[in-house]
């Protein structure tokens, strides 16, 4: 039997990282059995529910590389969708809800009560063959044994989650039930009602949490919690794809850096560990380094032009071969993409503006004297590049009888505003000639 799973988020807000992990376990279990990847929206909140929500999901997942086999291919409930067992939104499944529901009214497994339906639960224990969590028996508490059947029509006629989860999962065909531990005191319930509709339950795997570094339970509200603020912060994806694989699902090799396609070949539901883990963005930070520093030239390029961009930086105004030899300056110096507009933002400014504090400390009256003597000899060079400009700087510093970085300090902060930064004569060389004599100039007369 061909495994399906899938991902059933609630569109109440942003894609939480923890949902997005749940998301890609599901994924990779899917491209490594050669099964089927099903994204369903659970979007029966029509209070709390949005389009926009929903959008903000299937952009995640598309950002994340998260392909869907089956689903909507877009926010609108009535919208377009692939697969054969839609709709896949459950706000569109009304008909099979109650048809279903009238299925185990009909068999003496649900019952009318005030207004609202409720099923029969069974009283006797139910054992939950959970293919990470192992065996768990799961008995009535002291106040489920008073009255152990619960709603699955509420008196407005809205189903609960309990019996849309199920109804869905076993209409959609679901073969593994991939999801956050926090669903485990939920499964004797769903088993139930599988038994009842005279299926076989699919089989269960529930992941381990993920905590913020102190231990406490991750939440909508802490930092970091949101997909979209590591997209913000210039993340590459396949980073935080390989970041979140590793909270809660650890290789045979127990390696680190692991490639799309090794890690769909590693993956399996045996590997997953039983232990909560905690966020690291410290770890998350480092491995995105990583990915930076060994992509391919083309893709540092395309990544750094959109981070320019979203900082509001007007990239579009220069030529394609002076935003290349730019960011060609900036390889392997950064750890996300966010800190480009900070770290190379200089070179595409009109006017560069010097901090007086700054300009104080690195503009001594004996800098100014040394940057005006290297700004004369720059003035005498043909060939302005990397090469000349070095040999310039450093024949200054000999006739001055002064140590080198005692004009590239100066020098670097007049050309860029910062005392730190990409090589010195490479941007020198980006920047060109006439650019970076108006900005000593700039800098000497401030």
């Amino acid at each position: 039997m061909s495994v399906r799973v899938r991902f059933a988020p609630s569109p109440t807000g942003f894609l939480h990282i923890g949902g997005a992990r749940t998301a890609l376990f599901n994924w990779l279990y899917a491209r490594h059995t050669g099964g089927t990847f099903v994204l369903r929206i659970e979007d029966t909140d029509a209070a709390r529910n949005t389009q926009e929500a929903v959008e903000v999901i299937l952009n995640g997942l598309r950002w994340l590389g998260l392909d869907w086999d089956e689903g909507p291919t877009s926010g609108d409930p009535k919208g377009a969708s692939r697969g054969s067992f839609g709709p896949y939104f459950q706000s569109q499944r009304g008909p099979i809800y109650k048809q279903r529901v009238a299925e185990l009214i009909q068999k003496g497994c649900a019952y009318e009560h005030e207004g609202a339906v409720k099923f029969r639960m069974t009283r006797e224990p139910i054992l939950i063959r959970d293919l990470i969590v192992g065996e768990v028996k799961r008995e009535l508490t002291d106040r489920e044994i008073e009255d152990p059947d619960f709603v699955i029509v509420r008196s407005d006629g809205q189903p609960v989650f309990h019996l849309v989860n199920v109804i869905d999962d076993l209409e959609m065909r679901v073969t593994h039930v991939i999801r956050g531990e926090d669903h485990l005191s939920n499964t004797s319930k769903h088993i139930a009602l599988f038994q009842a509709f005279g299926a076989e339950p699919p089989a269960y795997a529930h992941i381990p949490l993920i905590l913020n570094p102190d231990g406490t339970k991750m939440s909508k509200r802490d930092k970091g919690a949101s997909l979209t603020a590591y997209e913000a912060e210039g993340c590459v994806p396949d980073a935080v794809v390989n970041y979140l694989c590793l909270l809660g699902w650890s290789p045979k090799q127990n390696r680190e850096v692991l490639a799309r396609e090794e890690i769909v070949q590693l993956f399996d539901l045996p590997q997953i560990l039983r232990h909560n883990a905690r966020f690291d963005a410290s770890k998350l930070q480092w491995l995105n380094g990583e990915y930076i520093r060994t992509m391919s030239r083309e893709r540092f390029q395309d990544l750094g032009v959109q981070a320019l961009n979203r900082a509001g930086l007007p990239v579009a105004r220069f030529s394609p071969q002076y935003i290349r030899a730019a960011l060609e300056t900036c390889v392997g110096k950064i750890k996300q993409f966010s800190e480009l507009a900070d770290y190379a933002g200089f070179y595409f400014v009109d006017e560069l503006a010097h901090d007086p504090a700054a300009a104080k400390a690195n503009l001594g009256q004996d800098e100014r004297a040394r940057l005006s003597s290297l700004r004369a000899a720059f003035a005498e060079l043909e060939h302005f590049n990397a090469t000349a400009v070095e040999v310039a700087l450093k024949e200054t510093a000999r006739s001055l009888g002064a140590k080198v970085g005692a004009l590239v300090h100066p020098c670097r902060f007049a050309c860029t505003g910062r005392t730190s930064g990409p090589s010195l004569y490479h941007l020198l060389e980006v920047l060109g000639k006439e650019q970076v004599l108006k900005r000593i100039d700039r800098a000497l007369a401030a």
